[in-house]
């Protein structure tokens, strides 16, 4: 995903959440638990979004700023793992490797609401499910010999259903761009492993590494507004 389409996204939500009506839901926050898989994409897995998965959980919370749009944090924590001979890539003088990592995301996310968001105020055509859109930044810490840390630019869309009253549930499908391109090399960097394979040193914007979330979320709904609907 281009950059640009991310800062457009970003910004439009800003203008949005500025100037539209302040219709919103009768609790303003949540917070729950995620839990999922993760798997790599980069130099050892070019396309194949489940390839060698890894597991990841953590916690969420979201401020709900009106039904369409809401601010999202996440702490993470999962394992990343990747391997050449599974990549059909061929590397210079036939160079293998594999890798396997632990992973600490740290980020924040806006999201945007297809349909208004609720399970009351039915009058403003308000649902209790709605698939999202979500853009953010976020940062990435994986161990290893070589320790990883930068920044990553989630993107991604998920869909929520509000069980009962104040109890949620939601599924979301991700990519993290990542702003460094060692995230598959663990390893000593002296030596030959997936930084750089071919030689060729990737920018800050333009490099090969990112990682897919699938994950599954479960939240309750909490602070009361005084005046639920229109505050």
């Amino acid at each position: 995903m281009k950059i640009k389409s991310i800062v457009f996204f970003l910004a439009f939500a800003a203008f949005k959440i500025c100037f539209s009506p302040t219709y919103a839901q009768e609790y303003k926050y949540e917070a729950g638990a995620v839990i999922g898989i993760s798997s790599y994409l980069g130099d050892a897995n070019k396309s194949k979004l489940l390839l060698s998965p890894g597991m990841v959980a953590g916690i969420m919370y979201r401020y709900n700023i009106n039904f369409h749009w809401a601010a999202k944090g996440n702490l993470l924590a999962g394992s990343i793992s990747g391997d050449t001979r599974n990549s059909g890539n061929i590397f210079p003088n036939n160079g293998q490797s594999s890798f396997k990592r632990t992973f600490i995301e740290l980020g924040g996310q806006i999201e945007y609401n297809f349909f208004p968001f609720s399970d009351k105020y039915a009058y403003l055509h308000t649902k209790r499910y709605t698939p999202y859109l979500f853009a953010g930044i976020g940062g990435t810490l994986a161990t290893g010999e070589h320790v990883f840390l930068n920044a990553n630019i989630p993107l991604g869309v998920g869909i929520k259903y509000k069980i009962k009253e104040r109890l949620n549930i939601g599924m979301e499908l991700s990519i993290r761009k990542l702003f460094g391109d060692d995230f598959d090399a663990p390893g000593n960097t002296g030596t030959w492993n997936l930084n750089a394979p071919y030689g060729i040193k990737s920018s800050f914007l333009k490099n090969n590494d990112w990682y897919f979330l699938c994950m599954l979320n479960l939240t309750w709904d909490f602070g009361l507004r005084k005046e639920p609907c229109c505050e």
